[in-house]
């Protein structure tokens, strides 16, 4: 524990604060003191705490006796009183009850922290979906309602809500499916989800969608029916408009000649595609959703891995003579590297990952990853390839494709739970539009088909939805194919599903084709990549100090001399100061001065200063104006080492 001494009792009433473990004093420190502002500033502590006074005392009578003591203990709250002399096994106890009762207090700050951000986020959520919520109690037929959902049956916040004024509140002709419904839900426990007509009190019809959910008691029973309600009215009369635009045409088409017949399929198509660009503009913005969440999630989970997998890796060396050791480091690893390999699925489905696209012969991918597919299926599970000669190179990222094409082959191996045969082919396809929204032009197609046990239209049709598996539970994250689905897009391709269910599955990765020359990249090897990283004097710029501490351990466990600061500002003045600093690796997210402002500005004082950015984030915020050496956290010391080596070679 880190100690503050207080020379007066001024200097130590103006240190007490939230970051305090406790505070010791001596009582004959305190007797001449006035003790309010002591009690005032216990007084105001947040609710979370209860900072522990550790009192030694010369007395010795309790508190019942000891008036003083009594004072001491209604004014501080919570004290320990510790006579003296006493041992320093005393002591020491008093401390570590005072710490770990502080501790808790600080757990139970984040709770609350976490417990308002989670009540903040699901407000937000039923706001902008315009829901209320409902909780309902099957025993005495009490409805809780909030005013979300009393506006539903057009009441106000003040009105009151029961479960009779809302069966009351139900068109006469919907009101008995309403009840069977419920009770449907209360005996079988299936999800509740209804639509029904209301009748608002100033008569004006409207439509409700409610759906519930049954919480069980811990004997199993129904406890509760809770769920949220949302008024529909607008949607239904645009379904009822639609409807009787639909009948209107279709009398017109009965009764009219062959012209009236050829603006009816005219109508029709019309009206399938304004669905379509709708069903288009819906995934759309699911899409844009799901990535501006995943970019900030990216960031900071790839920080937490950062200094989870930096530390791991510096300690594998460090215990390389313990086998047990080893076995537990790289379960760790293994872990970590799943928690990357996730946030890079989530990624890949919102279009928010880095790629590297380049001219890619499909031809040489496949036959490259013919062992390893081999491995991946085992041996009831053969694979069948044709790959015909002189296909032009498709524009992809190879690392990407390499991950699709495994993700594909061992979802058919799954589907094949009793062997079977999986083909992998590769065709050309000239003047194609794979998609309607994509130009027609020359594309390769990469398939992979199975005779396994394929899919029905509905599954078919959700398979490429995010976190939607048809595995058991613990056996899929659900984000293959939608992460395919995802690169395609990203790659100005398509992602082609076809399947019967009991005759197996066919997926088509549709690719442009590259007039560009396939670029051979010679192999750089870790020692010599390593060999040419001298020792140098390094600069660490990280706000946080977990993963600055990493990286830190990182750099010195290679050789090199590193200094570390934990802002752009403590950093810059460090390059000003110092002119032996030969490289400096820096974050970009950071408060006051962030990585493209600390570049600029240190560009300033030595122009031709390296620097290297390690960031979590997929894509740098739009406007940032970078074009450094990057490194994507988390990273391994490897992948450090090489970098260093790339940049002061």
């Amino acid at each position: 524990m880190t100690a503050r001494v207080a020379s007066d009792f001024p200097e130590f009433l103006d240190a007490l604060g939230d970051d305090i473990l406790f505070a010791v004093m001596a009582d004959e420190a305190l007797c001449p003191n006035d003790l309010t502002p002591i009690h005032n500033w216990v007084l105001s502590q947040p609710g979370w705490s209860d900072l522990p006074f550790i009192v030694l005392t010369a007395k010795g009578e309790g508190v019942e006796r000891d008036l003083a003591a009594a004072r001491l203990a209604e004014v501080l709250g919570h004290v320990f009183f510790l006579e003296k002399p006493f041992h320093t096994t005393s002591f020491v106890s008093a401390a570590r009850s005072a710490q770990k009762n502080r501790r808790r207090q600080y757990e139970a700050r984040a709770r609350m922290e976490e417990m308002r951000e989670n009540e903040l986020t699901l407000k937000t959520a039923l706001l902008a979906g315009r829901l209320g919520t409902w909780e309902l109690d099957p025993q005495t037929w009490n409805l809780t309602a909030s005013d979300g959902f009393k506006s539903v049956f057009g009441r106000g916040p003040a009105d009151s809500l029961t479960y009779d004024d809302l069966l009351r509140s139900v068109h006469p002709e919907d009101r008995e499916r309403v009840r069977e419904n419920v009770l449907h839900t209360l005996q079988t426990c299936e999800d509740y989800l209804i639509e029904y007509r209301t009748i608002w009190p100033d008569g004006s019809p409207h439509w409700a969608e409610v759906r519930g959910r049954v919480v069980r008691s811990r004997s199993g029973t129904p406890s509760r029916l809770v769920g949220v309600g949302s008024d529909i009215t607008e949607r239904r009369l645009e379904q009822e408009w639609q409807l009787r635009q639909k009948e209107i045409l279709e009398e017109r088409v009965t009764e009219s000649t062959a012209e009236l017949w050829e603006v009816q399929v005219t109508m029709v198509a019309e009206v399938a595609q304004r669905e379509r660009a709708e069903e288009q503009l819906r995934q759309s913005q699911k899409l844009e959703a799901i990535g501006q969440l995943t970019g900030g999630v990216a960031h900071d989970f790839n920080n937490l891995l950062m200094a989870v997998m930096g530390n791991l890796d510096l300690l594998r060396k460090h215990l390389a003579d313990d086998p047990k050791a080893l076995r537990l480091i790289e379960a760790a690893l293994q872990g970590a590297r799943r928690g990357a390999s996730l946030t890079q699925r989530l990624l890949a489905f919102a279009r928010r990952q880095e790629l590297k696209v380049e001219a890619v012969d499909l031809a040489a991918l496949v036959e490259n990853m013919r062992e390893l597919l081999n491995r991946s299926v085992g041996g009831d599970v053969e694979i069948s390839v044709r790959l015909p000669k002189d296909t032009p190179p498709a524009l992809a990222d190879s690392n990407q494709v390499e991950l699709a094409l495994l993700n594909l082959v061992v979802n058919s191996r799954d589907a094949m739970p009793e062997g079977g045969t999986i083909r992998i082919g590769l065709r050309e396809e000239p003047d194609a539009q794979p998609a309607e929204d994509l130009p027609v032009g020359n594309y390769l197609c990469l398939s992979v088909t199975d005779n396994g046990k394929g899919m029905d239209p509905e599954t078919l049709h959700r398979a490429i939805e995010p976190f939607f598996s048809t595995k058991d539970i613990g056996k899929g994250t659900g984000l293959g194919l939608s992460m395919i689905h995802g690169l395609a897009l990203q790659l100005k391709g398509a992602f082609v599903l076809s399947s019967v269910a009991g005759k197996g599955t066919t997926a088509e990765l549709w690719l442009p084709a590259s007039t560009q020359t396939v670029r051979q990249v010679p192999k750089v090897h870790a020692e010599a990549a390593e060999s040419a990283a001298k020792p140098a004097k390094i600069l660490v710029v990280d706000d946080d100090l977990l993963i600055a501490m990493s990286t830190v351990d990182m750099l010195e466990d290679l050789g090199h001399q590193v200094m570390e600061a934990n802002s752009g500002v403590q950093a810059l003045e460090l390059i000003g100061k110092d002119r032996d600093i030969e490289l400096v690796i820096t974050d970009y997210s950071m408060p006051g001065l962030n990585g493209a402002q600390l570049v600029e500005a240190a560009r300033g004082l030595r122009p031709d200063l390296p620097f290297l950015l390690a960031t979590g984030y997929a894509d740098l915020p739009p406007g940032s104006g970078l074009s450094l050496p990057r490194l994507s956290k988390p990273y391994t010391q490897d992948q450090l080492s090489r970098e260093i080596a790339k940049i002061l070679r």
